[in-house]
């Protein structure tokens, strides 16, 4: 044992022979660069948050998921295949969005023609502008009088800050994605009314009524190409 312990020991302080001082320091000109790549970094992070909070994900994705409640099948298609559908038409939706932050932020940025502050407000602005469209007056208008802003002040909708614009465009969605689904469930519905007042006629009350419309609901579905309507509707909510 003590053997073992004089060749542990002599090892150790070979590899602290080894391996040389590490010493960090920051210049005065590098402070700069670090907090911008800090803040990078941390935008990078926060990068799915703000694409859902900002954009049209959330009444897609909602839309989607409960879509699949009203035809009985919570399962099918996948979470995987939901978000992946939710993402890309997401992109498709906000294209002339990405473009006119690619054109008017992005490209200045990148050739040092405007600042880090000069960035992040064009691309509020353009932002700002697609969320203020696209959000219930009453709600912005809920939000603005708890955040004790007047009305009167904002003149545009680059004047509303982010802290109440963002929570007023998300609640804005989930009310529209709840009165979209309200419409896609009635059908359904409908098909499984009919379908459990025809088996009680029969007598038959051992097999569920859910049972037997799931095979109806799927072809009205199929036939009325449903996955068709849904998406052209979601994309033509925002032109």
């Amino acid at each position: 044992m003590l053997l073992l312990i004089l060749v542990l020991a002599g090892t150790a302080l070979a590899q602290e022979r080894l391996i040389p001082p590490v010493e960090i320091r920051v210049g005065e000109g590098d402070l700069a660069t670090s907090v911008r790549l800090l803040i990078l970094l941390t935008v990078l992070a926060l990068a799915p948050s703000i694409l859902i909070m900002t954009t049209s994900f959330i009444r897609i994705v909602v839309v989607l998921s409960v879509l699949r409640q009203a035809i009985g099948i919570p399962q099918v298609p996948p979470n995987q295949v939901i978000i992946s559908l939710a993402l890309f038409l997401t992109f498709f939706i906000m294209k002339p969005v990405f473009e006119e932050i690619n054109a008017n932020a992005l490209q200045p940025y990148i050739r040092e023609e405007i600042s880090d502050r000069e960035f992040f407000s064009r691309v509020s602005e353009t932002m700002k502008e697609f969320m203020a469209k696209h959000t219930r007056k009453d709600t912005v208008e809920v939000f603005l009088e708890v955040a004790k802003v007047k009305p009167e002040q904002l003149k545009e909708p680059k004047d509303i800050p982010l802290s109440v614009l963002v929570p007023a465009f998300m609640v804005s969605e989930l009310t529209t994605a709840f009165e979209i689904v309200f419409l896609i469930y009635i059908p359904f519905l409908i098909v499984d009314i009919v379908v459990a007042s025809i088996l009680i006629s029969m007598g038959i009350i051992m097999i569920p009524p859910q049972l037997i419309s799931l095979p109806f609901k799927i072809m009205l579905f199929v036939l009325a190409n449903g996955w068709e309507l849904v998406v052209l509707s979601l994309v033509r909510s925002y032109m």
